[in-house]
């Protein structure tokens, strides 16, 4: 039998991270109009706050070197990835091609919105805080789509699907 490994974060915070990696989440890439054209954020800390009104957040490394367009951006658009776009994740890490050859639209905010998400959630940002080496942004959900499919999941390192019992 194994025993849990008891520790205090401040004390040993890759353990801590470790132990958050315990929680599946799903894989977002979240989008914004910036100065020098369509900006892309792989994250998944995204989660539903509210139906009325309708609110979600997401949560942004201030370290990221993409982090001040999307913490002043006033609207962005949080696509829900499935197990086929993970040959997406690349395109939005620090020196991937971004949006270079990636089909998508512009909104009426100028937002860019990516073809064939499983989910989109346009927003109007609501509301931030503080959130230690993150920042919380709250959006307003303006408009939503969705299709079928089986969303991108991460965990403990590895981009995965989802196996129901």
């Amino acid at each position: 039998m194994m025993t849990d490994l008891e520790f205090g974060p401040a004390d040993n915070p890759r353990a801590f991270r470790d132990a958050l990696g315990r929680f599946a989440t799903g894989v977002t890439v979240v989008t914004c109009a910036a100065a020098t054209g369509p900006l892309g954020f792989t994250a998944n800390s995204f989660a539903a706050v509210s139906l009325d009104p309708p609110l979600v957040l997401w949560s942004p490394a201030k370290s990221s070197s993409r982090f001040l367009p999307f913490a002043q951006a006033q609207h962005y658009a949080i696509h829900v990835l499935d197990l086929a776009h993970a040959e997406w994740l690349p395109r939005f890490s620090r020196d991937g091609a971004g949006f270079d050859g990636l089909g998508h639209d512009l909104n009426a905010q100028g937002v860019p919105l990516i073809h064939g998400a499983l989910a989109r959630f346009e927003c109007a940002q609501h509301a931030t805080h503080d959130g230690g080496d993150h920042l919380i942004v709250v959006g307003r959900v303006l408009r939503a789509a969705y299709r079928e499919g089986m969303p991108l999941v991460f965990s403990q390192g590895v981009y995965g699907q989802f196996a129901g019992i």
